[in-house]
């Protein structure tokens, strides 16, 4: 539920519409493919975690495989990348509240919302997993009862609905009405939506059984995350044009868009609220994957050690440390949004891939060493190794290849890209620094 959490929030309520703009139905095939990307970089992270549970999740398995400095790349880039989610998913939300009480400025809701989290991250672990627990069950159920919506309305079964056949799907335009520049603009959208799935390694090296946890929560989130997201895309899809001027309005995204289509008294409206707690709950859930890589990294010497001083088995200065760097995000999309937020969001568009390669080549390394060394380990099998293990570098290598193409991306690329080397450099000079001594 943790994994179902950090992953299912602005990018699939929200920011699919615009992936459905840009590939027409085609999105189906364009999240299919990257789900099945992340469905082989998952099970190589299950693998790893469930040999060697730890809270640094990738960054520790990094680190043990290639080197500290890749550790030290992979870690900080990943905190980097979730304190601005938690900027954007307050953004997001505060909007939202905005809307329902103009009174209250928005960047007030977004302090407000910092400071609920940040208490539950600051308390004891089991805390932070309550709240989210039941913020992915509200989530969950939504897309589910939407599935079904959807199933009920394709088949003509909804009162007051006819069964739309396949015009949605071949009609204006066709299955590809952007061709495979479509496609391709609606793959890299699709990539980027799935990222956040890494915590729930995180989360399960604090749970009572790490590696049985880490093994169930791999297996059962994989098939969870490709239903929900291809099963939904199919949904809106042959529902609603894809040209539908509403899948662009950021104030509804795909979902509202779809069920006020449907003409259905009040869905809308409950879905903007299971949107709101979608937003917040991925907060939460960034808040602690940052906060908890924060504090692994510091353990090993890969930072300020007083970040990862524990108050009751708590990193509370790393808690502290993220949830303030997310506010600092906040306020600089106000205090300068054209300028140095654009940069944040152009620094974090790739760096998520980043991360799945330093997952993939970690795998391939450690793979070996434990079927020597500790083959009982081996609770969670990479399938047909090493054979996917390279299918996913290989298309891994594709995206990137596609958004060096991609004008769109291209920028993301170069920014995520320096800010890589930026890190492994840093952690290059650490490592030596720390062999001579």
């Amino acid at each position: 539920m943790i994994a179902l959490g950090g992953v299912i929030g602005a990018g699939l309520f929200v920011g699919s519409g615009t992936a459905i703009a840009a590939a027409g139905p085609s999105i189906i095939l364009a999240y299919a493919i990257s789900g099945a990307l992340v469905m082989l970089v998952m099970r190589m992270l299950g693998e790893m975690a469930a040999a060697y549970p730890a809270s640094g999740s990738f960054s520790v398995h990094s680190e043990r495989a290639i080197g500290p400095w890749a550790g030290f790349t992979a870690g900080w880039a990943f905190w980097f990348l979730l304190c601005v989610a938690v900027g954007l998913e307050g953004i997001g939300a505060a909007q939202i509240a905005h809307g329902w009480v103009p009174g209250v400025p928005e960047w007030a809701w977004v302090a407000l919302f910092m400071l609920l989290f940040m208490g539950t991250n600051l308390t004891a672990v089991k805390n932070f997993g309550e709240f989210e627990f039941w913020f992915a069950t509200m989530k969950v159920l939504a897309i589910v009862a939407f599935l079904v919506i959807g199933v009920l309305a394709i088949t003509g079964l909804l009162p007051g609905n006819d069964a739309p056949g396949t015009e949605n799907l071949t009609g204006h335009g066709g299955f590809m009405p952007n061709g495979t520049e479509g496609l391709i603009a609606g793959l890299l959208a699709s990539v980027f939506a799935y990222g956040g799935l890494e915590t729930v390694t995180i989360a399960a090296a604090e749970s009572e059984h790490p590696v049985e946890g880490v093994a169930k929560a791999v297996r059962t989130a994989m098939w969870r995350i490709a239903l929900f997201y291809v099963g939904s895309m199919i949904v809106v899809v042959a529902l609603i044009p894809w040209n539908a001027p509403a899948l662009v309005d950021p104030d509804k995204g795909s979902y509202v868009a779809t069920l006020e289509h449907l003409d259905l008294p009040g869905a809308g409206l409950a879905m903007k609220i299971v949107v709101f707690v979608a937003l917040l709950s991925a907060m939460n859930a960034n808040i602690y994957g940052a906060s908890r890589m924060a504090g692994s990294l510091v353990s090993r010497g890969q930072g300020p050690r007083v970040i990862g001083k524990l108050f009751r088995g708590v990193p509370r200065v790393a808690v502290v440390m993220s949830s303030a760097f997310g506010f600092l995000c906040v306020l600089l999309s106000y205090w300068s949004p054209d300028e140095i937020f654009q940069w944040l969001l152009k620094t974090i568009g790739a760096i998520i891939l980043v991360v799945w390669f330093f997952i993939a080549a970690s795998q391939l390394l450690l793979r070996r060493r434990l079927e020597r060394e500790a083959p009982e380990k081996l609770v969670v099998k990479m399938w047909a190794f090493p054979y996917l293990t390279w299918v996913a570098l290989a298309g891994m290598a594709v995206v990137f290849v596609l958004m060096a193409r991609e004008p769109g991306t291209r920028e993301q690329l170069y920014y995520a890209g320096g800010l890589t080397v930026i890190l492994a450099v840093v952690g290059f000079v650490r490592q030596k620094a720390a062999e001579r001594t």
